[in-house]
């Protein structure tokens, strides 16, 4: 019987190397994208039925459409304050400083989200925050720092900045009155307003003719949104 699916991680679907799967860059939990947009998630859903006519598998393909934004204005109150992020990118020790002290401002708000929440979807790294900032921030100088469990750097970066994504985003929505954000508005704060996001740019710019073909793969094409690439921090 053919068989396909829609693939949040690609990664993951790389390895598992299912006969179809339609690849989409949508927020984890919306595998069909934002809810209340039927004529969105029929493309979607469309698309990844028409992956039954291949002949043949395994079979990936990258859904062309990125999570259309939200509708209506949406604005995020940062739980914390932060110093205006640094202007030079040149300047890797200072922007990496920066990038772990925003961390440790948010981690009080993460914690709080955890007791409230009783779970997180941080942990697909295995490593705590404060971790994740470090690793993250070594890609900061153009070189490739050493991964874990003999994982390619490029792989390990993946999961470090998901994990990353998921611990500003729990921690940004700790704060009474902001656990109703939306992702657009979430994501637009990240990528354009924190030092984090910041970082992830500069990373990018550093390794887009990288070594690793997997690195190379996640800066061009997974690492910002599309909808954020083209912005200048």
């Amino acid at each position: 019987m053919p068989t396909t699916q829609i693939s949040l991680i690609r990664e993951h679907t790389e390895k598992i190397k299912p006969p179809r799967a339609l690849w989409v860059s949508f927020e984890l939990g919306r595998p069909l994208g934002a809810p209340n947009d039927a004529a969105f998630q029929t493309r979607v859903l469309t698309a990844a039925l028409d992956l039954l006519e291949a002949p043949s598998g395994p079979t990936i393909v990258d859904h062309p459409e990125d999570e259309p934004p939200a509708q209506g204005p949406a604005t995020l109150v940062c739980p914390v304050s932060f110093a205006q992020p640094v202007s030079d990118q040149s300047d890797v020790a200072q922007l990496s400083a920066k990038f772990k002290e925003e961390i440790a401002l948010m981690r009080p708000w993460y914690d709080r989200s955890m007791e409230e929440r009783k779970r997180t979807t941080v942990g697909v790294s295995g490593m705590e925050p404060e971790a994740i900032g470090s690793f993250v921030a070594d890609f900061l100088d153009g070189d490739l720092p050493s991964s874990q469990d003999d994982e390619s750097p490029g792989f390990q970066f993946k999961l470090a900045t998901d994990d990353l994504k998921a611990f500003y985003f729990e921690a940004a929505t700790a704060r009474p009155g902001q656990k109703d954000a939306d992702g657009e508005t979430l994501s637009t704060w990240y990528f354009r307003e924190t030092v984090a996001g910041k970082v992830l740019f500069s990373v990018r710019d550093a390794h887009t003719d990288s070594e690793d073909e997997n690195l190379r793969r996640v800066v061009n094409g997974l690492l910002i949104p599309r909808v954020h690439a083209s912005f200048s921090p």
